[in-house]
């Protein structure tokens, strides 16, 4: 996939891609790699939708683009810019923000 490449910190492969003129993170990987939650995408979701119901813009920046997945498939991921990405590990509570 032209563009697309996995970034690992600490660890964790955290899969990114080049949409318009920027990289693109993937929440989920992120929300993994902050959280160790045993189901990252449902983590996202709830974290989405506690973004939603405070009226925080942050959601907006979001992109659903394909990822590919472990079993090799792609699949529409949520990614957001750096500015965005940012934004949602503020929105994250885990002491492993200061370690990355």
């Amino acid at each position: 996939m032209s563009g697309y490449q996995r970034l690992t910190i600490k660890g964790r492969q955290i899969r990114k891609i080049i949409h318009g003129d920027e990289w693109c993170f993937s929440v989920v990987d992120v929300c993994h790699a902050l959280t160790d939650s045993p189901d990252s995408g449902a983590y996202w979701r709830k974290l989405k939708q506690r973004l939603k119901e405070e009226g925080s813009e942050v959601v907006t920046f979001c992109h659903g683009l394909k990822l590919p997945a472990t079993d090799g498939k792609k699949y529409e991921t949520d990614c957001a810019n750096t500015e965005g990405i940012f934004r949602i590990i503020q929105s994250i509570p885990s002491p492993k923000k200061e370690e990355a």
